[in-house]
């Protein structure tokens, strides 16, 4: 998978988030969220109870694959979530960072910032491991929804405890293309 482009949505119109997007680089294209939702990944990063009215943007998320990138105080687990997105393959994974340290250089004196994925498709997590990959990030694996997720989602109000761990691995950025074939 080669990132060509990102598109960014929000309740907002499209030019609304033009600013943001081209500080952020010229691969950001703010898009409608109908728009956006035709990407083969979508990073679900919007408020925990928002993830409903997403949702309802398409009737079935068949082929998509969806990284749960939430926090939720509901009480809900990426499982939870994902019965809202039918047909959808969940990874739950970028969540575990306060949005500005994933904004930054992921590699740092030598060491890549290691991202967290969980999900039960292992084609979907090797497919968003090679995205993490290709921006430059470590993704490590944690398993299954079931065991992962506890480590890095909140819960009834209580934080897991890898959130906010801003943890480094210490090994340089793997070129695109081997990062894509591994």
């Amino acid at each position: 998978m080669v990132l060509s482009e990102v598109a960014v949505a929000s309740r907002r119109p499209p030019e609304a988030l033009l600013p943001q997007a081209q500080a952020i680089g010229p691969k950001v294209v703010p898009k409608t969220l109908q728009e956006a939702v035709k990407a083969d990944v979508i990073f679900l990063a919007v408020l925990f109870e928002g993830h409903r009215e997403v949702a309802k943007t398409l009737s079935s998320w068949q082929s998509k694959t969806v990284v749960d990138a939430m926090n939720g105080f509901e009480g809900l687990s990426t499982s939870d979530v994902a019965k809202a997105f039918p047909g959808a393959r969940f990874v739950k994974g970028f969540n575990h960072l306060p949005a500005r340290t994933l904004a930054a250089d992921p590699n740092v004196k030598g060491s890549r910032r290691v991202v967290f994925l969980t999900s039960d498709d292992e084609a979907a997590a090797a497919r968003v491991a090679a995205l993490a990959e290709q921006l430059g990030f470590a993704p490590v694996h944690l398993g299954k929804l079931e065991e992962g997720g506890t480590l890095v989602q909140v819960r009834d109000k209580s934080w897991a405890p890898l959130i906010f761990q801003d943890l480094f691995k210490n090994e340089p950025a793997r070129p695109a293309s081997v990062a894509a074939a591994s």
